[in-house]
């Protein structure tokens, strides 16, 4: 049985690393067809310029024929030499025409690549992925009884994840929007004259929601765990619905130069740093609420399964968010980057009401055992205070924590900063013009699903339900990509591949250890008070990138034609970028060593008396 096992965990990589493969390769230019594009682009100012000398040419030959007889003489002896010379000009005037419409053209096609285009290779990846976790023999769960897990409790424990993990990916649309506004508030002069969100500001703003984040766990994590999964879902979801709603209305003032825009304008940093500090407390409520519910969903021994789902929902999340977001941004504007998050929350906590319930048992079924940290221990639940002391006495929690502090610097180093490198340095590297910058949210999205399965099957069916060994072999990939990255990041060919197997690598961490260890080593009774730790944690390595990222990243100058001119448009400056991750990624690394074997053990009941 292990053989077969092996053989079907081969034969996924295999079809996952494949079908990521061919994901990549749809829609992408060729190298002749962007040779063409530059040709074109070059060669049409020369047939601008060549064509009034055509027209002269023939001009002068009427005015020969129409001159006096000493001017037709002059004007008839340059005539045949411009005669001469206008076909040659002619012919250039139509290549470089014909260059000009093929450049056209496929300037058009590829603006015609919207949403279902790019959507596409995801939703083949994960019809593969569906059937690769289809095809995987069950768990082995121990000899225990499995009665309860019938074909109709697979069924309910879908219908119960799948809105509420499609409200927790739109919640990640109404989070990274801000990074999607700020490629508009850059080109948008400030009241110093300036622009309205620089590096520093947006470091600075993004650094103040997810410093709220951190902490929000302290107060979120006991209330999630005292009153429930679905009650933290709904709570969550309106709260970020509302504050998207306040964030595209200021942006809609700032625009129209409409109600209060003179003091938006002059204290824009600090509007948009509180409101977005508020939308982060609710969207705090996410992460605690899917973890919560689905660990009373889900058995120790099938809950890297969970944690392959809850990667892919973070993925979707970062697509939604990015290529979604961007699209928006190109379309409606800058104002239904917020409102569409706004709109799409409210819906789905609409259907979270109708269809989610915190357990089995609330849904009509049977509860069962999950085997965790919690298996055993049929006690009063305690105190929030006193259930923070056992987690933050636990060596394993803390661990996992501290991992995921690297992984909250590094996963949002890369998603956060990669784009607006391209875009700053453009001028001298023309990122903007690769396959990787124009389907960045895809990218993401399909590395991010890569690994979470990955990770997930890995964790399951080779060690045992232990998640230390997947997050040390996924850490080493992201430490030594994080050291190639720092020699070749000005080197297009190189830093679009380096960033999106990082991704895939932190992406597949997070979903084992925020979606999954925490669960384990918390135990579905107080597992809102240890994901609370370990995403506080994860935020706080987020807060602490913000701000090192706001002091050593390159300033803009001032707005020249609408175009950003200064330090941050040359690549040598942007060196702390990649070196600033080392540290972090080898840390992590050597972390993840520290629990290879560390499995969840659950409270060992009394021996009763014969």
């Amino acid at each position: 049985m292990k053989q077969w096992i092996r053989i079907e965990i081969a034969v996924s990589i295999l079809l996952v690393l494949g079908t990521l493969f061919f994901s990549v390769q749809i829609g992408a230019e060729t190298p002749a067809a962007k040779k063409d594009a530059k040709v074109a682009a070059r060669t049409a100012p020369a047939a601008r310029r060549d064509a009034p000398t055509v027209r002269n040419a023939v001009a002068n030959d009427k005015k020969a024929k129409a001159a006096t007889p000493d001017a037709k003489n002059v004007a008839a002896r340059k005539a045949p030499a411009a005669r001469r010379n206008a076909p040659a000009k002619r012919e250039a005037k139509t290549k470089a025409s014909a260059s000009a419409t093929k450049g056209k053209s496929k300037k058009g096609k590829k603006a015609k690549a919207g949403f279902f285009e790019k959507l596409t290779p995801i939703l083949l990846f994960l019809v593969v992925v569906v059937f690769i976790l289809g095809r995987l023999p069950p768990p082995d769960f121990g000899g225990v009884d499995v009665g309860w897990r019938t074909s109709s409790f697979l069924r309910r424990r879908i219908l119960n994840w799948l809105p509420l993990g499609l409200t927790y990916a739109f919640l990640y649309m109404g989070r990274y929007n801000l990074k999607v506004s700020k490629f508009a508030f850059e080109n948008i002069a400030g009241a110093d004259g300036a622009s309205m969100m620089s590096n520093q500001d947006f470091g600075f703003i993004f650094a103040a929601g997810t410093v709220v984040y951190g902490f929000s766990f302290l107060i979120n994590g006991p209330l999630t765990d005292k009153l429930g999964g679905k009650f933290a879902i709904l709570i969550g979801a309106a709260g970020s619905c509302v504050m998207n709603l306040l964030m595209g209305l200021a942006s809609w003032s700032l625009l129209t130069k409409g109600a209060m825009s003179t003091f938006l304008a002059a204290n824009f940093v600090l509007v948009f740093s509180v409101l977005y500090a508020v939308n982060m407390y609710f969207q705090s409520f996410g992460a605690v609420a899917i973890v919560k519910v689905n660990a009373h969903w889900f058995h120790v021994r099938e809950r890297g399964v969970f944690g392959a789902i809850f990667g892919i929902l973070i993925s979707l999340g970062i697509y939604f968010a990015f290529d979604l977001g961007y699209m928006i941004l190109k379309g409606p504007g800058l104002i239904w980057v917020f409102l569409i998050p706004a709109i799409l929350l409210a819906i789905f906590w609409v259907l979270d009401f109708m269809f989610v319930e915190d357990t089995p048992g609330e849904a009509g079924l049977e509860d069962f055992d999950t085997a965790d940290a919690s298996s055993g221990d049929d006690g009063p639940q305690l105190g929030a205070v006193e259930v923070f002391k056992l987690m933050m006495k636990n060596p394993i929690v803390i661990t996992i924590a501290l991992i995921e502090f690297c992984s909250g610097f590094l996963r949002q180093a890369i998603m956060q900063w990669y784009r607006t490198f391209a875009k700053q340095t453009d001028a001298i590297l023309h990122l903007k013009d690769s396959f990787v910058y124009d389907n960045w949210g895809m990218l993401l999205c399909i590395a991010g699903i890569s690994g979470g399965v990955l990770a997930g099957i890995i964790s399951d069916r080779m060690f045992q339900s232990r998640r230390g060994p997947v997050a040390g072999l996924l850490y080493g990939v992201m430490a030594v990509c994080a050291i190639i990255l720092s020699f070749t990041y000005t080197n297009p060919a190189v830093v679009g591949i380096l960033v999106i197997v990082m991704s895939m690598a932190v992406i597949g961490v997070h979903g084992m250890l925020s979606g999954t260890a925490s669960m384990d080593f918390g135990g579905k009774k107080n597992v809102g008070i240890a994901v609370g730790i370990i995403d506080g944690f994860v935020y706080l390595g987020t807060a602490v990138m913000s701000l090192t990222y706001a002091i050593i990243l390159p300033k803009e100058g001032k707005l020249v034609g609408g175009k950003i001119v200064g330090a941050a448009t040359q690549p040598e400056n942007w060196i702390g970028w990649p070196v600033a991750m080392i540290p972090l990624a080898v840390i992590g690394f050597l972390l993840a060593l520290r629990v290879w074997n560390a499995k969840p053990k659950g409270k060992e009941k009394p021996a009763t008396e014969s």
